[in-house]
């Protein structure tokens, strides 16, 4: 084997191959490389064992030298100091010249790249604005700011929408006359919905991508767009929209990938949710992406309820990554459940991108001891309705919209080490600890996803935290049904509450029994995270 002259460990054949490959002309090149696993590892060449080799004994080391011609000493002689060719070496000058060209002995990253002005949040004031009445989803909510977006003078060439498949199930479609489906040979077919309102229209200069039925597709068009900036100085806003877990379920690889090479733009997550989403089996029921999403460096996660929160961080991230060059992106939930969104609270803006803010205060009681219901996404309206559950039995409690547990928890763990790291001088306290000072709670989570989001802020809740969370796998029915399966509705948020509160003896168990009967809550169901 040692003596035939494999392509791939030939410097003439290898320089021969690639020159003719890029001499040639009228068509595709393609060069096929012939390697031998472990080549010059001696008696590990060949092998399968090659991959786990991790020493090489004396006679192999004179073995290398001798095959490859390297003016060395005896193997035995050369203990474990690296071979170096000398300063002066042809190998060592030539290294040196790239490193030079490169900007040095250490790699950097040099971004050349234009900054855009992120549009004003008074230029979204629709948008920030209650629905009057109409009942819209977030998904809808966020399609029209999008809109928007292709509309606006500095960015709207920039913007690049990004769907697998499903531009009609997110009511994207109108979008195909406005801007064009991107083909580099045009339309070259009649498309079968051309008497429709919205048919598709490809175009060569189109700047929707629509991939096909292929998330790693899109999430390559994602990355290339998020990166553009760093790899051709030009500054692009990507928008990957996709089907529930089909993003960081299918594709976390590649997600990765993307934050490992400081790729900039939005994973929107539409139709997210365990509960939300139902009736077309288990593989589109999302309880977990918010939680893989916060194991994502650099990847901000958000779980907004309303119109106006998706708007608000919506805008922040171009404020942050494209006018203000910061690292990142963002991972934002949208829901397919239609209900009538109010107008942006005052004073709400900060905490919607900090994490969280007190949506709804209780009409009475002492707001020191009153308990804390903490609610995201659309299960944020089932807390709501627990509130007034509750104020009908007499307890009064706060309503909290919880819009990103992992970036409360950053900010928390932040602290903790900076705290850690400077003894003696006045410590910094999270913006959950800061929010919820002086609150006694009980404190009682809901959401659509796995507990442990939520559980990530556990450490810095002042008072007893019950978390209630969609572990399991679930079932094809009814929301109402789903969300009393997984036991994060409103009546489960109240007898957890009622709960809560006679662990610390401010009511009695007798109550919560009877709340429970009345409430249509089975004691005796099964357990969701096991069923």
């Amino acid at each position: 084997m040692a003596k035939l002259r494999r392509g791939g460990h030939d410097p003439v054949k290898v320089y021969a191959g690639l020159k003719a490959a890029v001499e040639h002309t009228g068509g595709p090149s393609v060069v096929l490389v012939h390697t031998i696993k472990g080549y010059g590892l001696a008696s590990a060449e060949g092998r399968n064992s090659a991959h786990q080799q991790k020493s090489l004994k004396a006679e192999d080391l004179t073995t290398f030298f001798e095959r490859f011609g390297l003016n060395a000493p005896r193997a035995d002689e050369l203990g474990h100091w690296y071979l170096h060719p000398g300063p002066d070496s042809e190998e060592v000058k030539y290294l040196k010249e790239r490193r030079h060209q490169l900007g040095g002995p250490i790699p950097r990253r040099v971004v050349e790249s234009p900054a855009l002005p992120a549009p004003t949040l008074e230029s979204l004031a629709p948008f920030l604005e209650d629905s009057k009445g109409r009942e819209v989803s977030t998904t809808m909510a966020f399609v029209r700011l999008l809109s928007q977006l292709l509309k606006d003078k500095a960015l709207g060439k920039l913007v690049v929408p990004i769907v697998p498949d499903e531009s009609r199930t997110f009511g994207m479609e109108a979008l195909f006359g406005q801007i064009g489906i991107y083909s580099a040979v045009g339309q070259l077919y009649e498309p079968i919905d051309k008497k429709s309102v919205t048919p598709y229209r490809e175009a060569k200069n189109g700047q929707y991508l629509q991939e096909g039925i292929s998330e790693a597709g899109g999430l390559c068009s994602w990355i290339a767009a998020g990166t553009a900036y760093a790899t051709h100085a030009t500054p692009t806003v990507p928008f990957f929209v996709f089907y529930s877990m089909f993003g960081f379920q299918r594709v976390m690889d590649l997600i990765w990938s993307g934050a490992d090479a400081r790729v900039r733009g939005f994973l929107m997550g539409a139709t997210a949710g365990r509960t939300t989403l139902n009736g077309e089996g288990l593989q589109h029921e999302d309880g977990h992406s918010l939680l893989l999403a916060s194991a994502v460096p650099h990847c901000k996660a958000y779980d907004p309820a309303f119109g106006y929160e998706t708007a608000v961080i919506v805008r922040d991230g171009l404020r942050r990554m494209y006018e203000a060059g910061e690292p990142g992106f963002y991972y934002i939930t949208l829901y397919n459940e239609n209900y009538a969104m109010p107008a942006m609270p005052e004073g709400s803006h900060d905490g919607i991108l900090a994490g969280m803010y007190l949506v709804k205060a209780a009409a009475g009681g002492d707001p020191k001891t009153r308990p804390q219901l903490l609610g995201s996404g659309s299960i944020l309206r089932q807390v709501l309705a627990a509130q007034e559950l509750l104020a009908a039995r007499g307890v009064h409690a706060d309503v909290w919209s919880v819009t990103s547990y992992s970036e409360l928890a950053r900010d928390a763990n932040a602290c903790e080490r900076w705290n850690r790291l400077h003894p003696g001088v006045p410590a910094k306290t999270p913006y959950v600890a800061r929010a919820l000072a002086g609150r006694r709670g009980p404190f009682v989570a809901s959401s659509d996803w796995v507990r442990l989001v939520s559980e990530q802020v556990r450490p810095w809740i002042p008072g007893s935290y019950t978390v209630l969370g969609t572990d399991g796998f679930g079932r094809s029915d009814t929301r109402a049904a789903l969300r009393r399966h997984f036991e994060i509705d409103a009546e489960h948020v109240v007898v957890a509450t009622l709960s809560a509160l006679a662990a610390e003896g401010r009511l009695k168990p007798a109550d919560v029994a009877a709340a429970i009967k009345e409430l249509g809550v089975k004691p005796d169901s099964p357990d969701p995270a096991t069923a």
